[in-house]
């Protein structure tokens, strides 16, 4: 390490901090002592390290599903951020009710990762003791955490202005569909939620229950069954808000298959800006996935770095109302 030290102009400790990935090393530095170390082929095994720093040069990530495009989206944004930094990226998934009561019975990133982003988890007050139990840093991610650190959008906001946009366009029926099922595994669902409600209200519309609706099997034939029970409604809606622009793919073709115009004789709104949502004309409220992945490491490095407090605790990413071809006014009463 002093032969590294020497050929970069720098400290022992600096190409100590630089070879542990530590933040308070500048980027003209960390390339010099980089630049240094593969010259001499430097190498610091990460197990070395560990034995002497206490840390394990990984982090961590708990999330609910590997099938989000908003979630692969975050991780594309996670995983050269830590590459970058020297980092490895642990992934932990739990998709169901069994996987995730064994996480947090058995909770494997104990002691094998120096940070955990626990990213759109509605955790129970128990889950979040068992976290606490970790004793290392944690940041969520897609989520407000009161008191703890976290990097998020406002959800709430976006979809009251998402259904202000639809209420400007003149519809006053406006459903809103979505996927929790009562798992918790959709944090976001019920901020959205909570804002088209908002919207309604403030526009003197008084919510319904009959149009706010769970669509359980949303991959498969559920989403059929949904459109098929809002359109037989008495007073059916004339504009769909959906919680996720995986959820709008699958009623637009649902639509699709049922003849049913869109936007001619329903609107299509979505949430989150998917690759594809340009490619399909979805109207949208965008929000910066692969940003919120990113900010998300650079929290987890400063929390890491900072134990003593002193680092951001919040980052509040914009989100962006994309008006697309799947909404127009609603058709004239009784087409």
């Amino acid at each position: 390490m002093a032969d590294v030290a020497r050929r970069a102009g720098v400290s022992v400790s600096t190409v100590s901090r630089t070879l542990r990935g530590l933040s308070t090393v500048s980027a003209p530095t960390r390339a010099r002592v980089e630049a240094a170390a593969r010259e001499l082929s430097f190498a610091i095994t990460r197990s070395a390290s560990s034995l002497v720093t206490g840390r394990t040069g990984r982090v961590a990530v708990l999330l609910p599903d590997l099938e989000s495009w908003f979630l692969g989206a975050a991780l594309s944004g996670m995983a050269p951020a830590l590459r970058d930094a020297g980092l490895e990226l642990l992934v932990y998934s739990v998709t169901d009710v069994r996987e995730r009561a064994d996480f947090f019975d058995r909770l494997p990133a104990r002691r094998n990762a120096d940070a955990l982003l626990v990213v759109s988890f509605a955790l129970s007050p128990a889950e979040r003791a068992r976290l606490d139990d970790l004793g290392m840093p944690l940041v969520f991610v897609s989520q407000h955490a009161p008191g703890r650190p976290s990097v998020y959008v406002d959800d709430e906001d976006a979809a009251l202005r998402g259904t202000r946009h639809l209420l400007n366009l003149g519809h006053r029926r406006i459903a809103f569909l979505q996927t929790a099922d009562g798992t918790g595994f959709t944090w976001s669902s019920k901020s959205r939620l909570a804002g088209h409600l908002r919207a309604l209200t403030e526009a003197g519309i008084e919510p319904d229950d009959a149009l706010v609706l769970s669509v359980p099997d949303w991959k498969g034939n559920g989403m059929a069954a949904a459109v098929g029970r809002l359109l037989s409604l008495q007073d059916p809606p004339t504009a769909l808000f959906t919680e996720t622009d995986d959820l709008a793919f699958r009623l637009l073709a649902a639509l699709r298959d049922a003849n049913i115009p869109v936007p001619g004789r329903v609107s299509v709104m979505g949430f989150d800006d998917h690759v594809m949502a340009g490619v399909m004309g979805l109207t949208t409220l965008a929000q910066p996935a692969v940003e919120i992945g990113r900010a998300a490491v650079h929290l987890a490095r400063s929390v890491i770095d900072n134990s003593d407090g002193t680092h951001p605790r919040h980052i509040v990413l914009p989100t962006e109302l994309v008006p697309r071809g799947t909404t127009a006014p609603p058709p004239p009463a009784g087409l």
